[in-house]
């Protein structure tokens, strides 16, 4: 096959999603010395525009460092191409030779690869190569991006069990995660017991009611003196809507170009605190809402996740040869390896929590959901007991 290849980024960025693309990089030129390796700045419509880094003349020392670094170094975007953006888009990578275009990213841009492997005929290998915090991709075990973001709030939500314990309260964390609660449910991978927050977990999987919240909260601060309660703002009514949307006005809500109803910087949060307010007066309550700060922080990238997001970039380079499709990271029940796996079985799709990780009848999770956390998340921290 020729040796032309150009890679974007789309969507969010996150801790590793520049490892992919060094990955990339670094094994195009390994397999094809010759090789063109172009960047697309901000996704698609880099493409779109012309708007190209060459990325095969950078030294490995500069793509090591680049790979090392949060945040999406390309830029991304969120733009959803419709048929005449699908052509402007292979009218782009044709102009510049390229024989194949990698975008990383979740499962809408796995839905853009899906609709330009369509509009190009095959003529250009399109690969999706995996990345999303909010660990919802079908196929895959977990996602490039989640054990970093997993890890900010596994270690968020331990640090506030224990100020909780010392001045006890009320506390709700609001965790990104529209349709999948696997990022809130991290909140619980480093607890110190079953008197350990969180003691109540809310997710999309779930439906959530008012009454119910309250109950739980009241009898849960009856038994252990405080509350701590992670939340999914993506949380959902027993109608399958989001919290959000049932409690913004209609015009005053916020959709993305895919559609999706904007959650961060919602009035969760303030809603959450009234209620905590009206339903539990003088209770110590503290609702914060976590929004970005998961995403990309440089201070818990984690190393597993670092090389998996690598890996996924090498592998991309290899599944151009096998004619496309979507890397995949699965648990083989010894290591996570990469499969190819066809596009269609990821595009558009959302992987949930499975059913046995919650229970059916409290707000919480069940050993296999802890399993699973576990083995993502090994404990890192020990500390001592505290006396209260």
């Amino acid at each position: 096959m020729g040796e032309t290849f150009v890679i974007a980024q789309g969507g969010g960025p996150t801790a590793v999603i520049n490892q992919t693309v060094a990955g990339a990089v670094l094994e195009a030129r390994r397999r094809f010395p010759k090789a063109r390796v172009l960047g697309a700045l901000h996704g698609v419509r880099g493409v779109r525009d012309n708007r190209l880094v060459m990325l095969s003349d950078l030294p490995e020392e500069r793509l090591r460092a680049i790979a090392g670094t949060p945040s999406a170094a390309l830029g991304s975007t969120r733009d959803k191409p419709d048929e005449a953006y699908c052509e402007a888009i292979v009218k782009g990578l044709t102009e510049v030779g390229a024989d194949g275009f990698i975008y990383i990213g979740g499962n809408d841009t796995a839905g853009t690869q899906q609709l330009l492997n369509e509009a190009s005929g095959g003529r250009i290998t399109c690969v999706h190569a995996p990345k999303t915090i909010d660990n919802d991709l079908e196929e895959n075990d977990h996602t490039p991006g989640f054990i970093s973001a997993a890890e900010f709030v596994a270690g968020a939500f331990l640090s506030i069990d224990l100020d909780f314990m010392a001045l006890p309260g009320i506390y709700v964390g609001i965790v990104m995660g529209r349709h999948s609660g696997f990022l809130t449910a991290s909140a619980a991978a480093w607890s110190l017991g079953e008197e350990a927050g969180p003691h109540l977990i809310y997710v999309p999987e779930r439906p959530f009611e008012r009454a119910s919240f309250v109950e739980d909260v009241k009898a849960t601060f009856a038994r252990h003196g405080r509350c701590i309660v992670a939340m999914s703002e993506g949380v959902s009514t027993a109608d399958g809507r989001s919290l959000v949307e049932t409690l913004v006005p209609p015009e005053l809500q916020e959709r993305d170009q895919h559609g999706n109803l904007r959650l961060s910087g919602s009035d969760l949060g303030q809603t959450i605190e009234h209620i905590l307010a009206e339903e539990l007066p003088g209770r110590r309550a503290r609702v914060d809402t976590f929004g970005y700060l998961p995403r990309g922080n440089i201070a818990t990238i984690n190393a597993t996740d670092a090389r998996e997001a690598f890996e996924a970039g090498q592998y991309a380079i290899e599944a151009m040869e096998k004619g496309g499709g979507s890397v995949a990271l699965q648990w083989n029940g010894k290591e996570t390896r990469c499969k190819l796996v066809p596009l269609s079985s990821v595009a558009g799709r959302t992987r949930q929590m499975p059913h046995d990780f919650l229970h059916e009848d409290e707000s919480g999770l069940t050993e296999a959901g802890l399993a699973y956390l576990s083995r993502l998340l090994p404990r890192k921290y020990q500390p001592a007991p505290p006396f209260t």
